[in-house]
């Protein structure tokens, strides 16, 4: 009960909302294919949550599936170029669709098409953040869609789950809901309502998909979770085919569907939310001791509990940090050593430290450079 409350306090106190639309919502069961009177169905739930005085941004899959139809392909296809073809055919079909929705409530609308290089290129991102807040002011709905038709990874391995946690960290949004066609998330022991913690149980349960449009599934709606919960937004899973989903849950607080919430009060600085969306350089291998002291403690990383280091980066550099005999990624900040210095000094003390480079010792990653993905 005390969890369901604490969802009811993350909808009412949420203004920016990302909202992802999955493939299988905007898919006619009767048909099976992508179809105009779907997407108006979302529309018009997006306009509800402007009319309240939300801040909404669209997150869309679909654009493979409407050009698999205007192309007459009856399966999704395995090239690349071929995927491609079918995102570029589709993409400008479903925002026309979107557009027209939106015009008729009175609502602008924007296409916004973004690879995950946009997000992991700092300068990249520091644009890509900057125009969306200002069509965020203008009182525009941003429609997102990942570029696949020059995506190279995206398309083959993906789904926009992942873009969209992306894109709520980057934005600061305050919930993420992710429209799909389940009512919960099933996990080790069945049906889950809320889930506090992503764990590695958690991760062998959920699968991909089976649709012939569709990428993704359970798989990549945990790594949005585990993305979005590391900067402390709350994500409601549910099925946005019932019709008013959206709508039941942020306006009427009538819940369907599995929560994932993070912990209370964890609100990441943006350095670190930075960090949640970058690309690593290298892997900094830390001891267990140094594990504890940086996920449970929350302390700055020292020389002293590195025990190894994988990759070429340079200080200011973005890295990985895992435990030493795990493969798992835990924690990821930005250097203050380039891998050359942290091979010298790993393992070291501040006196040491100082002696050999002949310059006072800093922390390898200070903790507010540092984002916890995994306790």
């Amino acid at each position: 009960m005390t969890e369901f409350l604490k969802a009811a306090d993350c909808v009412k106190e949420a203004r920016r909302i990302v909202v992802k639309v999955g493939t299988s919502v905007l898919t006619d069961p009767r048909e099976d294919r992508v179809a105009q009177h779907c997407v108006r169905a979302v529309v018009d739930e997006v306009c509800a949550l402007r009319r309240q005085g939300k801040q909404v941004l669209v997150i869309t899959s679909g654009a493979i599936g409407v050009g698999m139809r205007i192309l007459g392909l009856k399966g999704r296809p395995r090239e690349l170029a071929r995927l491609q073809a079918a995102a570029a055919t589709g993409q400008g079909r479903l925002m026309q669709w979107y557009a027209a929705q939106f015009e008729q409530q009175g609502q602008h609308a924007a296409q916004v098409l973004i690879t995950r290089d946009d997000l992991e290129d700092p300068r990249r991102y520091r644009n890509a953040r900057a125009t969306l807040a200002t069509l965020l002011r203008a009182g525009v709905v941003p429609v997102i869609n990942e570029n696949d038709t020059v995506s190279t990874e995206e398309i083959r391995y993906g789904d926009n789950d992942v873009l969209s946690a992306h894109v709520a960290v980057m934005m600061h949004a305050d919930l993420l809901v992710i429209l799909s066609d389940v009512d919960q998330f099933h996990g080790p022991t069945g049906l889950q309502s809320v889930v506090t913690e992503i764990t590695p149980e958690l991760e062998r349960s959920a699968g991909g998909t089976t649709r012939a449009v569709s990428t993704g599934g359970m798989r990549t709606k945990l790594e949005a979770a585990k993305l979005a919960l590391s900067a402390g937004i709350p994500i409601l899973l549910t099925n946005g085919r019932r019709e008013g989903a959206l709508v039941k849950a942020v306006l009427r607080h009538e819940f369907s569907g599995t929560w994932f919430l993070p912990k209370k009060g964890l609100r990441l600085k943006g350095k670190q939310r930075a960090a949640v969306t970058g690309r690593p350089r290298g892997t900094v291998w830390v001891d267990s001791g140094a594990r504890e002291a940086l996920a449970r403690r929350r302390l700055s990383l020292l020389a002293s509990g590195v025990a190894s280091v994988e990759g070429s980066f340079q200080r200011g550099d973005l890295v990985s940090v895992s435990e030493m005999g795990s493969r798992e990624e835990f924690a990821r900040g930005y250097a203050n050593y380039s891998n050359v210095q942290l091979q010298k000094i790993r393992g070291l003390r501040s006196q040491e430290i100082a002696a050999l480079l002949g310059e006072r010792a800093v922390e390898v990653i200070h903790r507010d450079s540092l984002v916890i993905l995994r306790e």
